[in-house]
């Protein structure tokens, strides 16, 4: 299968995109006063904390499909001008 470097660019974006977002989520769920009772983490916690982990997850594995991609289509267009 052949992605388009428009399409690899993208997924590359997608995943920095999760790098930029969910730490800072996790870090505003990890302070909420939602978070913990009696210094004990709650079920919204365990449940944020899991969907930002697949999400992240997600995210690496979209932006190395990405990267691998794009250096696919380096590797094509520069042997297109060598010809």
């Amino acid at each position: 299968m052949t992605i388009s470097r428009r399409v690899a660019l993208f997924l590359l974006a997608f995943g920095v995109w999760s790098y930029l977002l969910w730490p800072n989520f996790v870090r505003n769920i990890w302070n909420s006063d939602r978070s913990w009772a009696d210094g004990s983490p709650t079920s919204y916690l365990i449940v944020h904390l899991v969907i930002a982990v697949v999400s992240l997850v997600l995210g690496t594995i979209i932006g190395v499909i990405g990267w691998r991609a794009f250096r696919a289509t380096r590797k094509t267009t520069d042997q297109n001008t060598k010809a």
